[in-house]
């Protein structure tokens, strides 16, 4: 009877789920309107309590629904933040006023999260990456004004339009964390040995990499270019919010060369990921 009463609860999800994502996909653009926002607001208000869900057990037809939402909440996630980044770079002081994004108190709690369990398995880090930063790079500016003031933080993204923003809204930023902070136009595939071996911790967005593979294939391609004994911090989903976001494979992680050394997956109402610290395993002759 329990098993009839999870099946049916996860059918009922997925049955909501599927109306959600056929209306978004009728929208005629994904930027912020009265319409866009509260299909999104609603999708999120499904996905983030606790569900028996296990995406990997769906049928073919969800998991390409599945796939394509994701691609959706990607994309509606880069207006929203471009919408916002525009907003706040028109104030005279921007980081006075990061609070008016929507999720502002989300990423502030993830990055206190994604810290405390860094700070217990390293020193704190002289160099981070952040690969896929978008327009607007909170984790970067919550971690280098509130827990690594004496940190460097390069911050990667492949849309350069994207970078414009985000570094606009830093110049605004005091000196001492502005000149902390760098922009680079660039796809994670990209990156060499050399830039990301000079990495402490790298943190690898959400949306970097949607589907699986191509999730799979970034952590590969740092495992074979992050120096050794160097923090990897990979963004996941867990549950129903595998919906919104890919779920990264932990085997995924142990294949491209790292231990994996934490994971934390949200249980209250946060609108925001799971994350995985991993550490770059040393190797024999590794150079």
């Amino acid at each position: 009877m329990e098993d009839q009463n999870l099946e049916l609860e996860v059918s009922k999800l997925v049955e909501k789920i599927s109306r959600l994502h056929a209306a978004i996909s009728k929208l005629p653009s994904l930027s912020p309107s009265p319409e866009v926002d509260a299909l999104f607001t609603e999708l999120v208000a499904t996905c983030v309590p606790s569900s028996p869900v296990d995406v990997t057990k769906l049928s073919p037809e969800a998991q390409a629904m599945r796939e394509e939402l994701i691609r959706l909440c990607s994309a509606a996630e880069g207006h929203l933040e471009a919408h916002y980044s525009d907003i706040l770079t028109a104030f005279d002081n921007p980081l006075d006023h990061l609070d008016r994004f929507p999720y502002y108190e989300n990423y502030v709690n993830l990055s206190k999260l994604e810290h405390g369990f860094l700070a217990r398995h390293a020193a704190a880090p002289a160099r981070v990456a952040f690969i896929g930063s978008g327009p607007l790079p909170f984790t970067s500016l919550f971690l280098a004004t509130n827990h690594l003031r004496g940190t460097r933080f390069d911050n990667y993204d492949r849309c350069a339009a994207s970078n414009d923003r985000a570094r606009r809204l830093v110049e605004a930023a005091e000196e001492g964390v502005r000149a902390r902070m760098a922009f680079h136009t660039d796809d994670v595939a990209d990156l060499t040995a050399e830039e990301l071996g000079t990495y402490d911790v790298v943190f690898l967005a959400a949306l970097v990499g949607m589907a699986s593979e191509e999730k799979a294939d970034a952590i590969a391609h740092l495992g074979k270019r992050m120096a050794d004994g160097a923090a990897l911090v990979v963004r996941s989903a867990h549950g129903a919010r595998a919906f919104l976001y890919p779920v990264v494979d932990l085997d995924d992680i142990r294949r491209g060369g790292f231990e994996v050394l934490a994971m934390y997956h949200p249980t209250g109402d946060e609108v925001f990921n799971s994350f995985i610290v991993a550490r770059k395993v040393e190797i024999s002759g590794h150079k």
